[in-house]
């Protein structure tokens, strides 16, 4: 096991790190989506769901990849969280998600509207998704967000763009120009329930 993998460990789930600056971003996150809500903007809303229960999979996996290497998950959440959820996942980057696909939905133009002569939404997908890696190295840098495999990290970026961010934005914007409110809703229901069931099953099993 990395000295990272097991810093990340030392909090994994220990109630005794909780910080009372937890209660006012919930109410934050909870506010944006009300917000939404009352402006009956359900593009915005679900699409912003949709980006978090896409990382919610995402963060699933990585612990999968802890559990089963031993060694150290993909990407790994260490130092100073008022709750370390999962080994990549502490609260303050749960909050960061859940908020992250409403502001990426409400940048969105029209459809029709073109970048540099191409569709927006494969273009706003890389630019979104290639600040999010931006941001990732600066926190790599500060030693908070460690990356322990040869194949992620700093000297290929492109990878953490394809399979850690871009399909987020994919699936944001997706839902957000689905026509019907009711699809978005069934969409992102199966998203978050795939997560619960893994959560609950790989939880019992002793895995996460």
């Amino acid at each position: 096991m990395t000295d990272d993998a097991r810093a990340a460990l030392e909090h994994l789930r220990d109630a005794g790190q909780f910080k009372w600056y937890v209660i006012p971003l919930l109410l934050l996150v909870l506010y944006a989506y009300a917000t939404e809500a009352q402006r009956r903007d359900w593009n915005v809303f679900f699409a912003g769901l949709a980006l978090w229960g896409m990382d919610w999979f995402n963060e699933i996996g990585n612990a999968l990849v802890f559990h089963f290497s031993g060694r150290a998950p993909v990407w790994g959440a260490r130092g100073s969280t008022a709750y370390q959820i999962l080994i990549g996942l502490n609260i303050e980057i749960c909050f960061m998600f859940a908020v992250m696909g409403i502001v990426a939905a409400k940048l969105l133009p029209p459809r029709d509207v073109r970048i540099l002569g191409m569709p927006n939404r494969p273009v706003l997908v890389a630019v979104d998704s290639a600040a999010a890696v931006g941001v990732e190295l600066l926190l790599n840098k500060a030693g908070v967000l460690t990356w322990d495999w040869d194949w992620w990290n700093a000297r290929f970026p492109l990878l953490v763009l394809l399979f850690g961010y871009a399909p987020f934005f994919v699936a944001a914007f997706v839902v957000h120009d689905m026509p019907k409110v009711r699809t978005k809703a069934v969409t992102v229901a199966t998203i978050l329930g795939v997560d619960a069931l893994a959560l609950a099953v790989f939880g019992a099993l002793g895995w996460l």
